[in-house]
């Protein structure tokens, strides 16, 4: 089994409105974050692949990145209080649904996906970070 790791950056703004009064971030503020995204899977023997990383940002990423780059995330359906831990709850739904279509099946082998998302790792700056997995949810792997 093979784990790999696709990382990606966006920026957003964002306010938390459920912090109490006199809580920094009840303002609005900017955030350049780092999403990595963990997928696992058997290499491919034929062509050395478990997927292609281009793959994974064309056809998983890209559809998320333009809702969230450079936008207001509390303006964005779901994230109406966008914290991190709601953030990557919310970006786990979206690419847990781009990973279980046809972009990621082998048709070969009875449409096995080539790899299964596995984790997010939502970096909010260099020293803070959230960890989440789908564990509890109807999107555990």
């Amino acid at each position: 089994m093979h784990k790999l790791v696709q990382i990606i950056r966006f920026e957003s703004a964002r306010r938390l409105p459920k912090v109490p009064d006199g809580h920094p971030c009840k303002n609005v503020y900017g955030l350049a974050f780092k999403l990595e995204i963990h997928v696992e899977g058997e290499m491919d023997t034929e062509t050395g692949f478990v997927i292609d990383f281009g793959h994974i940002e064309k056809y998983a990423i890209k559809p998320i990145y333009k809702v969230i780059d450079h936008n207001y995330l509390n303006d964005i359906e779901g994230l109406e209080n966008p914290t991190s831990e709601v953030l990557v709850k919310w970006i786990w739904e979206k690419l847990y649904d781009q990973f279980h279509m046809s972009w990621n099946q082998n048709e070969s082998n009875d449409h096995k996906p080539f790899c299964n998302l596995t984790k997010l790792v939502l970096w909010e700056n260099e020293v803070s970070r959230v960890e989440y997995d789908g564990s509890g949810t109807d999107y555990q792997m």
